[in-house]
């Protein structure tokens, strides 16, 4: 027998406010059998949760489809919950019972659906010379019993809500960061337990954020407008029936408070001497407030949320109470993280105190910001005195580990004080273990580089004058995520700001949303995320959509490619990062030794196949045959520019050889000879890396695909520096900008460009769960529906695991070698998938076994084969654990 769980819409459990009209819903079987499949579903929609009124019925469809069923000849509407439930039917004919209940709800779908307007603080309520956040409210009546409440907001700049002196939900820097001028996103909020018949108040505090605040290097702020504005609907549903709004109009009012500053680098400034107690109540008296002004501004790019919001995640208290031998106070919490601290303290009226973030100590233990830049993290905050003051940020977040203390008082308690670490919302999937305890810290630190980097856009760091959308580090890092956590929606709502953002000719920003405006805007291996991380969505999630999304602005970018220079099937002209921070540049330049064009016409070509691919999936054949004709032309003059008439490249780089082997771009002789040359580069550097952001990302993918997983594992386990490890043994936290960002003798690469979260490099995690745990998918069955395990053991590690939780359930695979060499691997695989398992350095003479039984026995085993890499088995869903 089996049933149906976890039921999804749009990769969401009971998503409110959502705005696909054609919703996809996805389930889960769960099954103590073997071998499992579905072979037909049904699914039913309806108005209650008791199903008396059915609108929409799928009837029995005879399918194996359990992820992304789009809801055929179904249109959802405006402000509408849904509720639907799923059952099922096997191979064998069984069906299951029901599933649960689950439900969406459609967020405001139209613009013209927004009654409200614009509201902004008046111009002479806000002082010349500060930043003070706006606080806007309004009292209403209600007239009756409240039976249903949704409240839908969003802003110029960043909001928080109250309602009758209650937050209202548990996001933060709502409404987040798009490319503004094309989207804005609005959220919806689930209000019934907050109203009451009679007196009731709203209020919104409104911050700079990105659409306002100060943003790059440059210090550029209002990027996107200089007045914040807040749109608001309120919608009542009585139990009578009636439906009121109270929507943002011209009866708000607006006056500051004690924010008096507050930016994403900077940090804030608040004074609580001036708080306006019970301000968001009804009772509150508002007579000494200003009008709001109506904001005269387009409601046309208003969409509702794609992505998970920001949330508080973790918390987490300081280890120790350091003196620096400055004589500084500093809080360690022991982890590099990203979002505030929360803290208490008590005192007289006006007395300041001040929190300093810092990611670093320097060699003497001294406090360091230097790498910050003009980014000064800071908190202030001015006591209203008396009794004991507890305080949180509101618009800003800072990177950090250390926190330094000014104006505390001398007995300074580490219980008053706790991190909170912010990030966006995402189910953590996957985890990754090993015999090696640096191995299993290097994990620690891809993890915590993703949380402190997917805030609301994928940042390439989170604590300098910068935290920008960089597309290359996003291109790098998308895989690897998508084990760590589903980013399906986090990368849905960015690829659609690549798209907004790109330019006419195709070309795409280096970051993304654009705020840099740089003219030169184009870059091989930044602009090939347009390409690479669709793609990568479709193959880890199935999600054909994103691609169908994506089409057109995937072929822009390859068409952009082929203009440029006076060869179509070569990129040798324009700027290019190049292997950026390659340890083989030149001295003074960032970017390696490996040439652009080189690289540039590499990536040309990885993302026409990968264009290629997907416009097989989407049925595009005419596009599919120009495309592949196109690949095969940039190949062939790949070869002929950079490949010599023996095989050897013409490149002497580690990047080079990496690239030329990943892509695919060498005949077999070259081939060979190029992987051989690699291994001679390796050695002869000891076994250490020189490569930068274009080259290692795929460097052990390189060794384990050609016959030198051996190598592969000694660049893993490399503890001096250069390698992943060298940070692990000076402490890391995080994964570093640099691979010696501090150097042995304890000083810093730089102090301009010198992060210390910065997760790019973090991409060898996806070798570790594709290659040493060896969960892998494939392309032809994406999502997870088909999967390889097929684990590489080396060297140095006794045992590893992954586990991946995918649409359809859980993956896993342990594999562990005795001393006297016998191997066992231990295997999950989801019902309604099948594997393929590859029993590493096993052979036809070895005495396999399944759980104690012989292998020929086994259930749910449908085949054994001999392979290349050992033997193949065949199996449906279950667990097995295989012994040789």
């Amino acid at each position: 027998m089996f049933k149906i769980t976890e039921l999804r819409c749009e990769y969401q459990t009971n998503p409110i406010g959502i705005g696909v009209t054609k919703p996809r819903i996805s389930w889960k079987l769960q099954s103590d059998e073997r071998a499992v499949r579905q072979t037909a579903y049904q699914i039913v929609v309806a108005g209650d949760a008791a199903f008396a009124n059915i609108g929409w019925d799928s009837g029995r469809v005879e399918t194996d489809q359990s992820v992304h069923v789009e809801l055929d000849r179904f249109t959802a509407e405006s402000c509408t919950r849904y509720y639907y439930r799923v059952r099922a039917w096997n191979q064998a004919g069984e069906g299951s019972a029901w599933s649960d209940a689950a439900y969406w709800e459609m967020g405001l779908l139209a613009p013209e659906e927004w009654a409200g307007s614009w509201i902004a603080a008046p111009l002479a309520l806000l002082p010349v010379t500060a930043e003070p956040s706006p606080m806007l409210r309004k009292g209403f009546e209600l007239k009756g019993t409240v039976k249903e409440a949704r409240l839908y907001a969003t802003a110029l700049g960043l909001y928080e809500l109250e309602l009758n002196g209650q937050r209202v939900g548990d996001s933060y820097f709502t409404p987040g960061w798009t490319s503004y001028s094309h989207s804005i996103q609005t959220q919806t909020y689930e209000v019934t337990g907050l109203l009451k018949a009679g007196g009731n108040a709203i209020g919104a505090v409104l911050g700079n954020g990105w659409y306002k605040g100060n943003l790059t290097w440059s210090d550029k702020s209002c990027l996107y407008g200089d007045r914040l504005a807040l749109l608001l609907q309120l919608r009542v549903e009585y139990e009578d029936g009636q439906i009121e709004l109270i929507v943002s109009d011209h009866s708000w009012k607006a006056a500051t408070g004690p924010i008096l500053m507050s930016e994403i680098y900077h940090g804030e400034t608040y004074d609580a001497r001036l708080e306006r107690e019970g301000w968001s109540s009804a009772a509150y008296d508002d007579k000494d407030w200003s009008a709001v002004e109506i904001l005269e501004h387009s409601k046309s790019m208003l969409k509702p949320q794609v992505n998970e919001s920001v949330r508080k995640q973790e918390r987490l208290q300081p280890l120790t109470l350091i003196t620096t031998p400055k004589g500084e106070t500093v809080l360690d919490f022991g982890q590099n993280l990203v979002g505030w601290v929360r803290f208490s303290v008590q005192g007289h009226a006006g007395m300041s105190v001040e929190l300093r973030h810092a990611e670093v100590l320097d060699r003497e233990g001294n406090f360091y910001t230097a790498n910050l830049r003009s980014a000064k993290q800071l908190i202030t905050y001015v006591l209203k005195g008396g009794e004991r003051e507890t305080f949180e940020p509101h618009f800003t977040f800072q990177g950090f580990r250390y926190v330094q203390l000014t104006g505390f008082p001398e007995a300074v308690a580490l219980e008053d004080f706790t991190a909170v670490v912010l990030h966006s919302d995402m189910e953590e999937t996957g985890t990754f273990e090993c015999s090696d305890p640096l191995v299993n810290q290097l994990q620690h630190n891809i993890k915590w580089g993703l949380k402190g980097n997917f805030l609301d856009v994928p940042t390439d760091c989170p604590q300098r004058d910068e935290r920008l959308g960089w597309t290359g580090d996003a291109q790098m890092f998308i895989q690897t995520a998508s084990y760590l956590s589903n980013v399906a929606p986090f990368f849905t709502k960015w690829l659609r700001d690549v798209e907004a953002d790109q330019a006419e000719d195709g070309g795409v920003p280096f970051v993304v949303p654009q705020v840099l405006g740089e003219k030169e805007m184009s870059s091989a291996a930044w602009g090939d995320a347009a390409v690479i991380c669709p793609w990568t969505l479709y193959v880890c999630y199935g999600d054909k959509r994103i691609l169908a999304e994506q089409y057109d602005s995937m072929k822009a970018w390859v068409s952009y490619i082929r203009r440029q220079g006076e060869n179509e099937f070569l990129w040798n002209t324009g700027f290019h990062f190049g292997d950026w921070l390659g340890l083989d540049a030149k001295s003074g330049d960032y970017r390696g030794a490996t040439e652009n064009d080189f690289i540039a016409t590499a990536f040309y070509a990885l993302s026409v196949s990968l264009v290629q691919k997907a416009a097989k999936v989407l049925g595009k054949e005419e596009d599919a045959a120009e495309l592949l004709e196109l690949h095969g032309n940039i190949a062939a003059a790949f070869r002929e520019e950079f490949v010599t008439a023996s095989g050897r490249l013409a490149m002497p780089t580690q990047t080079a050889h990496v690239l030329a082997l990943m892509f695919g771009l060498l005949e077999e002789k070259a081939e060979k000879r190029a992987a051989a040359k690699l291994a001679e580069l390796l050695e002869k550097n000891g076994f250490h890396l020189t490569t930068g952001f274009v080259g290692t990302p795929y460097l052990n993918h390189v060794l384990s695909a050609h016959g030198l997983n051996a190598a592969a594992y000694k660049m893993l386990l490399q503890q001096t520096y250069p390698s992943w490890l060298y940070p692990v043994t000076k402490g890391a936290t995080t994964i570093w900008e640099h691979w010696d960002g501090i150097k042995e003798d304890g000083s810093f690469w730089s102090e301009d460009m010198n992060s210390f979260n910065h997760y790019a490099y973090g991409a060898i995690g996806d070798w570790m769960y594709r290659t040493v745990a060896g969960i892998q998918t494939v392309e032809t069955a994406p999502g997870y529906k088909q999967i390889i395990i097929a684990p590489k053991p080396g060297d140095g590690l006794t045992w590893a695991e992954g586990r991946l939780e995918t649409m359809y359930g859980t993956v896993s695979s342990k594999w562990r070698i005795s001393e006297n060499g016998a191997c066992r691997l231990d295997v999950t695989i989801p019902p309604n998938t099948s594997a393929e398992v590859h029993l590493p350095s096993a052979s036809a003479e070895s005495k396999i076994t399944e759980s104690g039984t012989a292998l020929s026995e086994a259930d749910g085993i449908t085949a054994v084969a001999d392979s290349v890499t050992g033997i193949t088995i065949k199996a449906g869903s279950g667990s097995y654990r295989f012994a040789w």
